[in-house]
C-alpha cells in the first residue's frame, strides 16, 4: 500500500495543504519582491531589508502569543483571524511605494503570518497518526515549498517588470483558505492542553533544533532579500530563486520520509554542510561567472529545505505530544528571527564587504553550526 498517496487523499490533509499553499503564496510573493519595490520607491539598498524585518519582528512577537490565544479561543477561530490579517491588507500595497507604507502593511500581515506558521505546523503533527508524522510534516513542507518555488521568483519578476498591482491582489490569496478551516478542524482529534510547566519544558526541548534552524534561515533571508537587488535585471535573480525553490521543495518533502527510516543523526548535519557549500558557490558566482550563482542557489536550496523538515521533526520529538504547539511556536520564532536578521543585518555587512564575501562569511557560520546540529540530532534519536 502506498501510504503517502493514502495520506494525501485524507480530507484533513487536503484542507491543510490548501490553507498552507494559499497562506504561504501570499508570504512568498512579497518576501523578496517588497524590498525591491521599496528600492524603486527611493529607499536605500542597505535599508531595503527593513520591510522584511518589520514583517518578521511582528510575526515573532505574535508567535509568542499563539499558544495562549488558541487555549482561549480555539485553533479554528484563531486560524481564520490569521488568514484574514494576511489577506486583507495585501491589495493596498499598490497605493504607495514608500518604505513606511510598505512596512506598515507588512506589520499587519506579519501578525496573520504568525498564526499561520505556528498552527500550520501544529496541525501537520495532529492531522495524521503519530507513526506517520514524518510523512505528514513532509507533505506540509511540500505545501510550503510549492509557493516558495513559484511565488518567490514570480513576485520578483512582477515587481521588476512594473506589475505591482497584480502582486498586490495575488497576495490576498489567504482569504480563499478561510472556507477550508472548518473541514480541517473536523479532521483533527481533540488534543490535551499543556499547562505552563509543560510549555516551559517544551521550549527548552525545542531549543537546540530551533537554533540550528535560526542559522539556516539567516542565510536564506540574506539570499532571497539581496540577490534580486544585487542583480536587478531580474533574469539571473529570478532563475536562481526558482532553482532554490525547486531543490528546497524536493528535499523538504523527502527529508521527513528519510528521517523516519534513517533517523536525523547524519541527515541534519549533512543538510548544513550542503547549505554552506551552496552559499559559497553563490558568492563565487557573484564575482566570477553567473552560472555558479545558479548552481549555488540549487545546492543551497537542497540543504535549506532538508534542514527545515529535520529540525521541525526533532523539535516535536523532543517536546512530546502535549508540547506540540509550544514547540511549533519556538521553531517558527527561530525561523522568522533568522530570516529577519538575515534580511536586515546582512545588508549592512554587504555594504561594507560586498554581497559575495557576505555569503562566504555566512557559509562559515553554517559550517560552525554543524556540531550543534549533530548534538540536536543525537538527542532527538535517543528520545
Amino acid at each position: 500500500m502506498d501510504t503517502r498517496v493514502s495520506l494525501v487523499r485524507s480530507r484533513g490533509m487536503q484542507a491543510l495543504i490548501g490553507v498552507t499553499v494559499l497562506g504561504f503564496a501570499s508570504y512568498c510573493l512579497t518576501l523578496a519582491s517588497l524590498p525591491a519595490y521599496a528600492v524603486t520607491g527611493g529607499a536605500a539598498e542597505s535599508t531595503a531589508g527593513v520591510v522584511t524585518a518589520v514583517l518578521l519582528t511582528v510575526t515573532i512577537a505574535v508567535q509568542l502569543m499563539v499558544p495562549a490565544l488558541t487555549a482561549r479561543f480555539g485553533i479554528g477561530p484563531v486560524l481564520v483571524a490569521g488568514l484574514v490579517a494576511m489577506g486583507v491588507p495585501s491589495p493596498f500595497y499598490v497605493l504607495g511605494d514608500s518604505l513606511g507604507w510598505i512596512s506598515a502593511l507588512s506589520a499587519v500581515r506579519g501578525a496573520g503570518f504568525a498564526v499561520l506558521t505556528v498552527l500550520g505546523a501544529t496541525l501537520a503533527a495532529q492531522v495524521a497518526p503519530p507513526e506517520r508524522r514524518g510523512e505528514s510534516i513532509g507533505l506540509y513542507g511540500l505545501a510550503i515549498a510549492i509557493p516558495n518555488l513559484v511565488a518567490v521568483p514570480a513576485g520578483v519578476a512582477l515587481v521588476l517588470n512594473g506589475h505591482v498591482g497584480w502582486l498586490s491582489w495575488l497576495a490576498a490569496s489567504p482569504l480563499l483558505g478561510v472556507p477550508l478551516v472548518p473541514l480541517l478542524m473536523r479532521s483533527v482529534a481533540p488534543q490535551a492542553r499543556p499547562g505552563p510547566a509543560t510549555g516551559r519544558t517544551a521550549m527548552r526541548a525545542a531549543l537546540a533544533p530551533s537554533l540550528v534552524l535560526f542559522v539556516v534561515t539567516l542565510a536564506g533571508g540574506g539570499l532571497v532579500t539581496f540577490l534580486p537587488i544585487e542583480r536587478p535585471d531580474g533574469v539571473l535573480a529570478t532563475a536562481a530563486l526558482l532553482l532554490f525553490g525547486v531543490t528546497g521543495a524536493v528535499t523538504r518533502w523527502r527529508a521527513g520520509l528519510l528521517a523516519d527510516r534513517l533517523g536525523s543523526r547524519l541527515l541534519m548535519p549533512l543538510a548544513l554542510v550542503v547549505a554552506a557549500v551552496g552559499l559559497v558557490l553563490v558568492g563565487v558566482g557573484l564575482w566570477s561567472a553567473g552560472v555558479w550563482v545558479l548552481v549555488g542557489a540549487a545546492v543551497f536550496g537542497a540543504g535549506f529545505g532538508a534542514a527545515q523538515n529535520l529540525t521541525l521533526l526533532a523539535a516535536f520529538a523532543r517536546a512530546g505530544e502535549n508540547g506540540t504547539t509550544t514547540a511549533s511556536a519556538m521553531w517558527n520564532i527561530s525561523f522568522d528571527a533568522g530570516t529577519a536578521i538575515g534580511a536586515l543585518a546582512l545588508g549592512f555587512l554587504a555594504a561594507g564587504i560586498g554581497l559575495d564575501w557576505t555569503y562566504v562569511v555566512v557559509a562559515g557560520l553554517l559550517a560552525a553550526a554543524v556540531p550543534l546540529a549533530s548534538a540536536a540530532a543525537r538527542v532527538a534519536v535517543r528520545s
